[in-house]
Order: C-alpha cells, then sequence, then structure tokens
C-alpha cells in the first residue's frame, strides 16, 4: 500500500519540461517546480526578451528569479530515488520527427511532437505541456491552434508580439504595437476583417472571370455556326452555278454530233435545210 502511494504521488515529482524525476528541484515563484538545469535553459532562451515564464502556467516574471533548491522536495525526490522506483511512464506520446513542430518547452535532444500552437503564448505544446492550457483559468482564453511550424512568422519581428493588424497603407501584416509606433495614423484593420475583405474580392473576381469565359465562349460557338453556315452557302452557290454550265456543254455537244456530217453537205437541200435550221436557232 505504501508504495502505491508513493506511486500515485509520483507526478509531483516529475519535472514537466524533461518528464523526468527532479534533479536538483527549484522551485519558481508561481509555485510549480522543476529541475535547476531545465528552468535555466528554458529561461536562457528569453534572455533578450527581458521577461521571464513559466513553461506551464506562462505566469511571466521580470527581472529573473533568482533560483533556490527546494530541499524539502528534494529530499523526497531522494526517497523516491533510494526505493528504485522510477518516475511513472509519461502517457505514450510520439517523439518529433523532421517534419513535426517540436514542444517548445520539452528540452533535450529527443522533444516531443506538438499537437497545438497558442497564438497568446506564441510556442507550441506537446499532450503533457498543454494540459496547463486546458486547466489553468488564466490560460484557458488563450487561442489554440493546430500545431504550425510557420508560428514564428505570425510574429513581429519588432514587439514579438501576434500579427493580427492589417496596415492597408503599407499592405503588410503588423502587431498592435506597430499602430502606435511606425504605423501610426496609417489606415488599419484588423488581420481578420481583411481577410474576410480579400475573400469576398477573390470571390467577385473569380465570378468576373467565370462570366467572361462563358461570354467567350458563346460567342465561339456562334462563330463556328457562322461557318458552318457559309459552308453550306457556298456549296449551294456552287452547286447552282455549275449546273447550267453542264446544261449548256451537253446541247452543244449534241448540236455538233447532229452538225458534223452535214458540215460539208454536198446535197442543195441538205445545205438549204442546214441554214434555215441555223436562222431559225437565232
Amino acid at each position: 500500500m505504501a508504495q502505491q502511494g508513493v506511486l500515485l504521488d509520483q507526478d509531483q515529482y516529475c519535472c514537466s519540461v524533461c518528464l523526468d524525476l527532479l534533479k536538483e528541484p527549484v522551485t519558481i515563484p508561481c509555485g510549480h517546480s522543476y529541475c535547476r538545469s531545465c528552468i535555466e535553459g528554458c529561461w536562457d532562451q528569453d534572455v533578450l526578451k527581458g521577461v521571464y515564464s513559466c513553461p506551464q502556467c506562462r505566469q511571466t516574471f521580470s527581472p529573473r528569479p533568482t533560483l533556490s533548491k527546494n530541499n524539502m522536495l528534494a529530499e523526497m525526490v531522494e526517497k523516491l530515488r533510494k526505493t528504485g522506483l522510477q518516475a511513472a511512464p509519461p502517457p505514450a506520446l510520439c517523439c518529433a520527427g523532421p517534419r513535426d513542430v517540436a514542444c517548445d518547452v520539452c528540452t533535450g535532444t529527443r522533444k516531443q511532437k506538438a499537437l497545438m500552437s497558442c497564438l497568446v503564448c506564441l510556442a507550441s505544446y506537446c499532450e503533457t505541456h498543454l494540459l496547463s492550457h486546458y486547466e489553468s483559468p488564466a490560460l484557458k482564453k488563450h487561442k489554440l491552434v493546430k500545431a504550425t511550424a510557420q508560428l514564428q512568422e505570425k510574429i513581429c519581428s519588432h514587439h514579438d508580439k501576434l500579427l493580427e493588424v492589417y496596415c492597408r497603407t503599407d499592405q503588410q501584416c503588423i502587431c498592435y504595437l506597430c499602430t502606435m509606433d511606425e504605423h501610426k495614423g496609417h489606415d488599419t484593420v484588423s488581420a481578420a476583417a481583411e481577410r474576410t475583405e480579400k475573400q469576398r474580392q477573390l470571390g467577385m473576381s473569380q465570378q468576373k472571370v467565370q462570366q467572361r469565359f462563358q461570354e467567350r465562349e458563346k460567342e465561339l460557338k456562334e462563330l463556328q455556326q457562322a461557318v458552318e453556315s457559309f459552308k453550306v452557302s457556298i456549296v449551294d452557290q456552287r452547286r447552282h452555278t455549275i449546273s447550267p454550265v453542264s446544261s449548256s456543254q451537253r446541247e452543244r455537244e449534241r448540236e455538233r454530233e447532229v452538225e458534223g456530217p452535214l458540215s460539208n453537205p454536198t446535197d442543195p437541200t441538205v445545205g438549204n435545210r442546214l441554214s434555215l435550221l441555223r436562222q431559225c436557232r437565232k
């Protein structure tokens, strides 16, 4: 039973960064505890910002808090180690692959695959480190989206804030602090409103293109019909032109056949009749 009680409490002695038993545990001002090396590694990445946060609850601190060893917690962890019990394995997690988004809180070489990205914290979280966003009242209001590798592209390089404003004057996305700085007085709208407007304009452009396409298609069909009608009229005209000529030629050929023997008549009577026949035809 004692062992079972220890197992049930092991989560309290695990570092949420490395997911292992605490090593030289330290407790930061918000009350969460970490391995000294883990929390220092996280905060070393925030030196340029000058603002440090808790990997779990995201509470911020400035200046950087001084870390002191939590002796009581260290003794409890040491007892766990002496019993030979190891930290309960975390839920089946997946290490981030080359094409996956890695958790920003995990440390070491085997970072877990991030499930969601927070547009307020501007960080991506694995299943374990995402729990605080579901449990902490302060973090529940944060906007979570599917983990994306392009998260940094949505952050202002000048103010480290989310690019949630669109400047129509300069035609670029900016953060709300930019509207008070270099974009002060510019025509700005929310990025969501601009996206809706662009989608509306795109829809109208597509309709116009489709309409022009249908008009050209109609004109092409009319042109094809005109060409076919012209071909038919040409054939009819040729038929009417060739028929009389052929009839005249056949009539002349018959005349030659009749006149052939009479072209050099020896009988005066025949000659007279031939002359009379020619006069009648004239």
